[in-house]
C-alpha cells in the first residue's frame, strides 16, 4: 500500500516508517526534518513539510492509499501540533478522497473507568498538564467525528525493545493479562495491522495498561 505517515520522526513514527518498509510498503514520512531517519530505500520518499500548513499536508496525502497519524505533543503559535495537526490531515484527506485514518493518541483517555491506572493518569493530565489532556481529547474527537474510515490506538506505557507477539486485544500482556509496558515495535505493528484490519474500523481498541 502506498502509506503517508505523519509523525515520521517520533519515537514511534521511526518504528512505523521503518515496520511499514519491512512489510514492502511505499511509504511518504512526513517531518518537518525527515532526515533525521537517515534511512535510503526505493520505497521511502522523504516529505519536508509542517503539519500545521495545510497545503503540504494535502500535498503529501494526495494519492495514497492510507493515512498514519503518530504526531507529537507541542504548541505552536498557529495552534496545537497534535489536535491541529489532525484536523487539517483529516480535511486535506476529505479533499483529495483518501479514507483509512490510522491515528495514535498516548494519553490512553477513556473508557477503562475501572482501572486504578486510568484515575492516577486521569489525575496527573487532567490537572496538573491539563492542556496536554484537553490536546488528545480534541483530537479523538476530530477522529470519531470524520466521515473516514477511522481507527484510534490508545497504548499507553512505551518501552524499547523487540515485539512481544503476544497479543490481547490488540496489545501485548503479561501473564496476568494486564499490558503494563508496550514495546514501540508492539505499537508500530499493531498501527499498521490496522490497515486491512476492518474490525476497529469506526472504533477505539480496547485500552492497555
Amino acid at each position: 500500500m502506498k502509506l503517508v505517515i505523519f509523525g515520521a520522526t517520533g519515537t514511534v513514527g521511526c518504528k512505523v516508517v521503518t515496520q511499514a518498509l519491512e512489510e514492502g510498503h511505499q511509504v511518504t514520512a512526513f517531518s518537518r526534518h525527515p532526515e533525521k531517519l537517515n534511512l535510503r530505500q526505493e520505497n521511502l520518499q522523504l516529505f519536508a513539510g509542517d503539519v500545521m500548513d495545510f497545503p503540504t499536508v494535502e500535498q503529501a496525502i494526495a494519492g495514497q492509499d492510507a493515512v498514519v497519524c503518530v504526531l507529537g505533543s507541542g504548541k505552536k503559535l498557529s495552534g496545537n501540533v497534535r489536535s491541529e495537526g489532525t484536523r487539517n490531515i483529516i480535511q486535506a484527506m476529505e479533499k483529495t478522497g483518501v479514507r483509512r485514518l490510522i491515528c495514535q493518541s498516548t494519553l490512553g483517555a477513556g473508557e477503562s473507568w475501572n482501572n486504578l491506572d486510568f484515575y492516577w493518569k486521569y489525575v496527573m493530565f487532567g490537572f496538573l498538564l491539563r492542556k496536554v489532556f484537553a490536546d488528545h481529547l480534541v483530537q479523538e474527537e476530530l477522529v470519531a467525528q470524520s466521515p473516514l474510515d477511522w481507527t484510534i490506538v490508545r497504548p499507553s506505557a512505551f518501552i524499547d525493545g523487540d515485539r512481544t507477539g503476544n497479543y490481547r486485544h490488540g496489545f501485548p500482556t503479561d501473564d496476568r493479562t494486564i499490558t503494563l509496558k508496550i514495546s514501540t515495535a508492539d505499537v508500530a505493528d499493531f498501527l499498521l495491522q490496522q490497515l486491512t484490519n476492518t474490525l476497529y474500523i469506526g472504533k477505539t481498541p480496547g485500552l492497555s495498561y
